[in-house]
């Protein structure tokens, strides 16, 4: 199945540890290119996060940041050491009565002293098995989507396909009758010189005219090119690359119809078989 190389995913998951969000955002680019944007506690995961956009992505610019939200009153905040300030208070108001000046202390005295303010350090190995088990969920998410789109961009190629097949069909019937209106135009010019003009050596010119006119290996090789087109779109490999390289061979045979023809409805397809191929490509940009 194809896929598409534009697509979007968040995933979030709450835990003892706060709350983690990815979000990847992909579009088309020719090779696989990420940035990532991870949170300060968690910048050592960018070569394990890296491995595994590589192992399910092939092609694309991928955005991918990470969001992290510490628990309120747990991982990496400040907490009150309500023991030790109890004690500490406690002490202030016997050394009061002692000397005989007793004063309540200032709430940021207090703060001051070291052992009043804690901070709960954060279990960075909860935290980053928690990461990338999350990481997975938000490609597995990215991917479907990108299926989904690329089913839709198949069915658009190959719409495509049979149109661009159905004008070559036509350029095939017409040119019998092509080749003969060129030889009879050509007969009909030259009729009044047929008395100055060897008829074998005129007969010899209007083959090779007819020769230099003849399409049937454009023909041929823009059909074949189709098949495999069609061809290319049942493979499970990302096939963008393959893709783009048989619409410059489709459009090479287009242009050599185009200046070959000597009819204007051979001209006609000619033009409409490049819009077809231009669409192709242009949608192709987008595939993996």
């Amino acid at each position: 199945m194809i896929k598409s190389m534009t697509a979007f995913a968040r995933e979030t998951r709450s835990g003892e540890f706060g709350e983690l969000t990815w979000e990847l955002r992909t579009v088309n680019h020719r090779y696989l290119e990420p940035h990532l944007r991870l949170p300060e506690e968690l910048r050592s995961l960018d070569v394990a996060v890296r491995t595994r956009l590589a192992a399910r992505l092939q092609r694309g610019k991928v955005d991918c940041s990470l969001r992290y939200v510490p628990a309120v009153g747990a991982v990496g905040t400040l907490r009150i050491n309500h023991t030790f300030v109890e004690q500490l208070l406690a002490a202030n108001q016997e050394v009061g009565h002692l000397i005989g000046r007793g004063a309540e202390p200032a709430p940021f005295e207090v703060l001051r002293w070291p052992g009043v303010l804690q901070q709960q350090e954060v279990n960075v190995d909860q935290l980053t098995t928690a990461a990338l088990e999350l990481l997975e969920e938000a490609l597995d998410t990215l991917l479907a989507t990108r299926e989904r789109e690329g089913a839709r961009l198949e069915v658009l190629l190959r719409e495509r396909c049979d149109r661009l097949q159905d004008s070559v069909t036509r350029v095939r019937v017409q040119m019998p009758e092509v080749l003969a209106n060129v030889r009879k135009r050509l007969a009909d010019r030259l009729v009044e010189l047929r008395a100055e003009l060897d008829p074998q050596r005129l007969e010899q010119e209007l083959s090779l005219l007819a020769a230099k006119l003849d399409v049937d290996e454009e023909m041929d090789r823009l059909e074949a090119h189709v098949a495999e087109v069609r061809e290319v779109l049942t493979r499970t490999e990302p096939v963008g690359r393959r893709l783009d390289f048989l619409m410059q061979e489709l459009n090479r045979e287009a242009n050599t119809l185009g200046s070959k023809s000597a009819d204007v409805a051979v001209t006609r397809e000619a033009i409409e078989m490049k819009v077809l191929i231009e669409q192709l490509r242009e949608q192709i940009q987008n595939l993996e």
